[in-house]
């Protein structure tokens, strides 16, 4: 074998055939003309990838497998690794995009001349892209040798993902989010919705630097300006972005070229689709070695490295960037903001992504003050947690803007908090990725900001945002955590408010008393033994499953198609409160099918399998359509073999849970095929599924009447408090 082929672990040869991993084991065992291993541990071992598909075809077991996903196998198995895999794809898929007639040539060029081909035409487009001093060097003929047959089924994933204008640009991010789907803790990202937010407050903006641009989602989601006459295409941007990583640099180089269109080429200049764009993109350390220090941008959108304690502290001493005053050793976010104020033009914005602490530390109050004082900063916004990683903390986005000399300093500071109140019982909900309602968020944000840019204050929403005077903030502390000047909703809702919850606490406590099972009764067992114990003939979920009584499906699958329906997640965690659905599915990649989710129906058993809990649900209506989350297993019974309530009822029983589950050193799982049931007539099963949906009646007021008291109290709590509720 060839020392450049590329490899597969069986976790992709399991892919390529369309099976799991145990079958790829047992063929290893069955078959000796099985490839032998090449590479990796006895452990994890690897395979040539040419050979494994060979035997593949053989034996009549190669799944059709998308050609996007074979690239993918040939790249993460690249033997100079997958990130350079990666750019001499991107570099390919480039110059196809830029040139038109370099499809055509590379397709009929043999496999064996493809590298030499390569060079000339790569470093004329990348130096026409990115100039001399880039962050893309132009591989060799040695060099792509190795990545040849890669680089022709690039070629072709190109061509299939669309035309000469998109198709290279949705090939490319197709790869790149597998590479950064298989790499999750190598890579911090910004997640679209953010992003797309940040890029909203900068506003429209010609030029934009991202000094730590990390894969180029905020570069990618900056707005271009209006065309100065309509009709005439999107004006002529340019773009920045610095990295440490210089491979990261590299792909985002690479990833916003093929977003846009060369400035300096005369066509497509009344196009309506990407805009003519200068991409520049360096690696280096932004705070030592910037390499943009003469750029004056109309915008700067960062989300910067948090909590770094080697960022330059002692060596940058002296640097003029600090005009705000010099960042203690703990507070680099701080030499973020103003290295962003530094390379703004007068009047152009900042948005930055950062850590909550920043807003009230004390070490660095003195900065935050002068950034009040000049009307630097401009808006403090506190994200729900789940926003961004790390995904645990709510952070916060500062809006700056850079003083325009003479200019009279802004007098007040838009405070605005977006994150949910603290959940106050039971499915009341919470934080977290699942359950964030993004677009709410946004449209909170913008409406808050747009008129507060346009006037300079705003009227106050309590709970939600207030422009704050500056002189209330030039305390010893110098807090900007939202929360500490935003008065709370209920202050605003006051005790009539409360008293609309006495009543319906009223009101369910009633429904309560009513709902309250009758007094158990002993079973009649045979004759002699008054109150023994029923027992029933039992089957398992599996059984009835291979029979046809219902059918099982486990949840997790689905994406959501941009434009198309949006279906709410029930979530493990919606099961086990007994709430709504309030999660989302994750966005399909760029090139692919999208993935079709599970979806419930009136009359479904849901049963989450993490957690050791006894929990089985059937779904109404207020669930009906909604997809099936991950770890939760869907049982559609036959409505003529069994009944769902007395389903759901016995799969609930301690016993039964405990019977089906396994333990590992941290966790529980269900096995829901060994979950049991006894065998009932039908009628015999409605007369016990009435009683067990009288019960699920009787737990749902008592989680509200819990929900609506703990309201009540902390309402009455609060208002005592804050003056709008007499004592």
């Amino acid at each position: 074998m060839p020392e450049s082929a590329a490899e597969v672990t069986a976790a992709g040869i399991a892919r390529l055939a369309g099976v799991g991993r145990a079958a790829v084991s047992n063929w290893r065992r069955r078959h000796a003309d099985f490839p032998k291993p090449v590479g990796g541990t006895e452990t994890s071992p690897s395979f040539a990838l040419a050979e494994v598909e060979e035997w593949l075809r053989a034996q009549g077991k190669l799944a059709e497998v998308p050609l996007g996903e074979r690239v993918w196998q040939q790249i993460a198995g690249h033997p100079a690794g997958a990130v350079t895999a990666l750019v001499h794809a991107g570099c390919v898929l480039l110059l196809v995009h830029d040139r038109a007639a370099a499809l055509t040539t590379l397709a009929a060029a043999p496999e064996d001349r493809l590298a030499e081909l390569l060079p000339v035409p790569l470093e004329e487009v990348l130096t026409e892209r990115f100039g001399a001093e880039r962050a893309v060097r132009t591989p060799d003929a040695r060099t792509l040798a190795a990545s040849a047959p890669l680089l022709r089924a690039v070629l072709e994933l190109a061509e299939e993902s669309g035309p000469r204008e998109t198709g290279p640009r949705a090939a490319f991010e197709f790869l790149l989010g597998r590479q950064l789907d298989a790499n999750p803790r190598q890579y911090t990202l910004t997640p679209p919705g953010p992003a797309a937010l940040m890029a909203a407050l900068a506003g429209p903006a010609a030029t934009v630097l991202d000094p730590a641009c990390g894969t180029g989602a905020l570069l990618l989601a900056a707005q271009p300006p209006a065309p100065p006459t309509p009709g005439t295409g999107t004006p002529d941007t340019a773009r920045y972005g610095q990295d440490a990583d210089p491979e990261l640099a590299a792909l985002t180089a690479l990833r916003l070229a093929l977003a846009t269109t060369a400035t300096t080429t005369a066509t497509n200049a009344t196009a309506t689709g990407p805009g003519r764009a200068d991409v520049q993109v360096r690696a280096g350390d932004t705070l030592r070695e910037d390499a943009f220090p003469a750029l004056a941008a109309d915008a700067v959108l960062c989300h910067p490295p948090f909590n770094e304690r080697n960022w330059g502290h002692d060596e940058l001493a002296y640097d003029p960037r600090w005009e705000y005053g010099f960042p203690a050793r703990t507070e680099s976010e701080l030499a973020w903001v103003q290295h962003a104020l530094a390379r703004l033009r007068p009047g152009g914005t900042a948005v930055l992504l950062m850590p909550p602490a920043a807003a009230s530390r004390r070490s660095g109050r003195r900065v935050r003050a002068d950034l009040l004082r000049r009307g630097a900063l401009r808006a403090v916004v506190a994200l729900p947690a789940g926003a961004a990683p790390p995904y645990g903390i709510p952070l916060h986005l500062w809006v700056l803007r850079k003083p325009v000399p003479g200019a009279r300093p802004a007098a007040e500071l838009l405070l605005v908090d977006t994150a949910p109140e603290p959940a106050t019982g039971p499915g009341s909900g919470g934080s977290g990725r699942d359950r964030l309602d993004w677009p709410a968020v946004e449209q909170v944000v913008l409406a808050a900001w747009r008129p507060f840019d346009d006037d300079g204050t705003l009227t106050e929403t309590p709970g939600a945002s207030r422009s704050v005077p500056v002189v209330e903030l030039l305390d010893d502390d110098v807090d900007l955590a939202p929360a500490r000047h935003l008065p709370p909703p209920a202050a605003a809702e006051g005790a009539a408010q409360l008293a609309g919850v006495r009543e319906r606490l009223t009101e369910s406590l009633r429904r309560t008393v009513a709902l309250t099972p009758s007094p158990a009764a002993e079973p009649s067992g045979a004759p002699g033994t008054a109150g023994a114990t029923v027992r029933l003939t039992a089957t398992t979920v599996g059984e009835l499953a291979r029979a046809g009584a219902l059918t099982l499906r486990a949840g997790g699958a689905g994406t959501a198609v941009p434009g198309g329906e949006q279906h709410r997640v029930l979530t493990d965690t919606d099961v086990l409160a007994g709430g709504p659905p309030t999660g989302s599915l994750p966005e399909a990649p760029p090139e692919g099918p999208a993935e079709d989710p599970v979806l419930l129906a009136a009359g479904d058993v849901v049963v989450p399998v993490l957690g050791g809990g006894s929990v089985a649900r059937v779904v109404d209506a207020a669930a009906e359509g909604a997809a099936l989350g991950r770890n939760v297993h869907l049982l559609r019974p036959d409505p003529a073999a069994l009944d769902p309530w007395f389903l759901a009822g016995f799969l609930r029983a301690t016993a039964n849970n405990r019977q089906a589950s396994s333990y590992a050193s941290t966790a529980t799982r269900l096995d829901v095929r060994r979950l049991q049931l006894p065998r009932l007539p039908l009628a015999e099963q409605r007369r016990y599924g009435a009683r067990f949906r009288a019960l699920a009646e009787f737990e749902e007021v008592l989680r509200l009447a819990g929900r609506l008291g703990e309201q009540l109290v902390q309402g009455m709590y609060d208002g005592l408090a804050d003056g709008t509720v007499a004592p």
